[in-house]
Protein backbone atom coordinates (compact mmCIF):
# COMPACT_ATOMS: atom_id res chain seq x y z
CA UNK A 1 0.00 0.00 0.00
CA UNK A 2 1.35 3.32 -0.24
CA UNK A 3 -0.25 6.92 -0.28
CA UNK A 4 0.24 10.09 -0.92
CA UNK A 5 -0.74 12.74 1.97
CA UNK A 6 -1.18 16.44 1.76
CA UNK A 7 -1.64 19.15 4.90
CA UNK A 8 -4.66 21.19 3.03
CA UNK A 9 -6.67 23.95 4.58
CA UNK A 10 -9.13 22.92 2.20
CA UNK A 11 -9.85 19.87 -0.21
CA UNK A 12 -12.74 18.31 -2.61
CA UNK A 13 -13.43 15.66 -4.76
CA UNK A 14 -16.08 15.78 -7.46
CA UNK A 15 -17.32 12.78 -9.82
CA UNK A 16 -19.22 13.54 -12.59
CA UNK A 17 -19.67 17.40 -11.35
CA UNK A 18 -21.15 16.67 -7.69
CA UNK A 19 -19.13 17.29 -5.10
CA UNK A 20 -18.40 13.45 -3.08
CA UNK A 21 -16.39 15.02 -0.77
CA UNK A 22 -15.13 17.68 1.32
CA UNK A 23 -12.61 18.58 4.38
CA UNK A 24 -11.62 22.13 6.11
CA UNK A 25 -8.39 21.89 7.29
CA UNK A 26 -6.52 18.21 7.36
CA UNK A 27 -5.14 15.73 5.46
CA UNK A 28 -5.65 14.28 1.83
CA UNK A 29 -4.56 11.09 1.49
CA UNK A 30 -4.23 9.76 -2.30
CA UNK A 31 -4.44 5.30 -1.70
CA UNK A 32 -3.03 2.56 -3.93
CA UNK A 33 -3.54 -0.89 -3.57
CA UNK A 34 -1.44 -3.90 -4.56
CA UNK A 35 -2.94 -7.34 -4.30
CA UNK A 36 -0.17 -8.08 -1.29
CA UNK A 37 -1.65 -5.28 1.12
CA UNK A 38 -2.58 -7.38 4.18
CA UNK A 39 -5.02 -6.39 7.54
CA UNK A 40 -1.92 -5.82 9.50
CA UNK A 41 -0.86 -3.28 6.33
CA UNK A 42 -4.05 -1.23 6.82
CA UNK A 43 -3.57 -0.76 10.18
CA UNK A 44 -0.09 0.07 10.05
CA UNK A 45 -1.33 3.10 7.48
CA UNK A 46 -3.79 3.98 9.42
CA UNK A 47 -2.00 4.33 12.50
CA UNK A 48 0.68 5.96 11.01
CA UNK A 49 -1.43 8.61 9.38
CA UNK A 50 -3.45 9.45 12.84
CA UNK A 51 -0.16 9.83 14.58
CA UNK A 52 1.89 11.64 11.58
CA UNK A 53 3.32 14.87 13.35
CA UNK A 54 2.81 17.73 10.32
CA UNK A 55 0.77 20.24 11.95
CA UNK A 56 1.87 23.03 13.52
CA UNK A 57 2.48 23.58 17.55
CA UNK A 58 1.88 27.06 18.54
CA UNK A 59 5.68 27.62 17.59
CA UNK A 60 5.45 27.34 14.61
CA UNK A 61 6.92 23.90 14.76
CA UNK A 62 5.37 20.46 13.12
CA UNK A 63 4.88 18.71 16.41
CA UNK A 64 0.93 18.08 16.27
CA UNK A 65 -1.11 15.29 14.78
CA UNK A 66 -4.70 15.40 13.12
CA UNK A 67 -6.16 14.13 16.13
CA UNK A 68 -4.55 16.82 18.13
CA UNK A 69 -5.69 19.45 15.81
CA UNK A 70 -8.94 17.85 15.14
CA UNK A 71 -8.88 17.91 11.68
CA UNK A 72 -10.62 16.04 9.08
CA UNK A 73 -9.24 13.94 6.31
CA UNK A 74 -10.75 12.89 2.66
CA UNK A 75 -9.73 9.72 1.35
CA UNK A 76 -9.47 9.07 -2.59
CA UNK A 77 -8.25 5.78 -4.28
CA UNK A 78 -5.77 6.01 -6.73
CA UNK A 79 -3.61 2.80 -8.58
CA UNK A 80 -1.68 5.27 -10.27
CA UNK A 81 0.75 5.36 -7.12
CA UNK A 82 1.83 2.48 -8.16
CA UNK A 83 3.11 3.50 -11.51
CA UNK A 84 5.91 2.52 -12.84
CA UNK A 85 8.15 3.95 -15.56
CA UNK A 86 10.98 2.18 -16.22
CA UNK A 87 10.53 1.46 -19.99
CA UNK A 88 9.19 3.90 -22.41
CA UNK A 89 6.96 6.92 -21.68
CA UNK A 90 3.77 4.54 -20.98
CA UNK A 91 3.40 3.95 -17.56
CA UNK A 92 2.31 0.32 -16.12
CA UNK A 93 -0.24 -0.33 -13.84
CA UNK A 94 0.43 -4.01 -13.47
CA UNK A 95 1.84 -3.35 -9.75
CA UNK A 96 -1.47 -2.03 -8.69
CA UNK A 97 -3.62 -4.31 -7.30
CA UNK A 98 -7.10 -5.11 -9.83
CA UNK A 99 -10.13 -3.20 -8.83
CA UNK A 100 -11.96 -6.11 -7.45
CA UNK A 101 -9.04 -6.87 -5.28
CA UNK A 102 -8.22 -3.45 -4.87
CA UNK A 103 -11.79 -1.68 -3.93
CA UNK A 104 -12.11 -4.56 -0.77
CA UNK A 105 -8.85 -3.24 0.46
CA UNK A 106 -10.42 0.62 -0.07
CA UNK A 107 -13.40 -0.13 1.83
CA UNK A 108 -11.17 -1.87 4.76
CA UNK A 109 -9.09 1.28 4.88
CA UNK A 110 -11.41 3.71 4.91
CA UNK A 111 -13.18 1.95 7.43
CA UNK A 112 -9.89 1.34 9.43
CA UNK A 113 -9.25 5.31 9.35
CA UNK A 114 -12.50 6.38 10.14
CA UNK A 115 -12.26 4.28 13.83
CA UNK A 116 -8.78 5.29 14.31
CA UNK A 117 -9.83 8.84 13.44
CA UNK A 118 -13.33 8.92 15.19
CA UNK A 119 -15.04 10.00 12.59
CA UNK A 120 -16.39 10.16 9.57
CA UNK A 121 -14.08 10.65 6.22
CA UNK A 122 -15.68 11.20 3.14
CA UNK A 123 -13.86 9.40 -0.41
CA UNK A 124 -14.08 9.92 -4.21
CA UNK A 125 -15.78 7.10 -5.35
CA UNK A 126 -13.68 3.82 -6.42
CA UNK A 127 -12.82 3.65 -9.68
CA UNK A 128 -14.46 6.97 -11.25
CA UNK A 129 -12.57 9.59 -13.18
CA UNK A 130 -12.19 12.58 -10.33
CA UNK A 131 -11.34 15.65 -9.87
CA UNK A 132 -9.51 16.90 -6.57
CA UNK A 133 -8.96 19.98 -5.74
CA UNK A 134 -6.81 20.82 -2.94
CA UNK A 135 -5.02 23.94 -0.95
CA UNK A 136 -1.88 22.31 0.03
CA UNK A 137 -0.54 23.99 3.40
CA UNK A 138 2.67 24.62 3.30
CA UNK A 139 3.48 22.86 1.23
CA UNK A 140 3.52 19.44 2.74
CA UNK A 141 3.42 16.48 0.99
CA UNK A 142 4.76 12.80 2.29
CA UNK A 143 4.61 9.75 0.56
CA UNK A 144 4.33 6.38 2.75
CA UNK A 145 4.76 2.84 1.62
CA UNK A 146 4.21 -0.12 3.57
CA UNK A 147 6.99 -1.72 1.80
CA UNK A 148 9.13 0.38 4.04
CA UNK A 149 7.33 0.46 7.23
CA UNK A 150 9.98 -2.08 8.39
Amino acid sequence: MKVVVQRVTHAEVEVAGQKTGRIGIGLLVLAGFVSTDTPDDLSWMAQKLVGLRIFNDDDGVMNRSILEVQGDMLLVSQFTLHASTKKGNRPSYIKAAKPEVAINLYQQFHQIMEIKLGKSIPTGIFGADMKVSLLNDGPVTIVIDTENKE
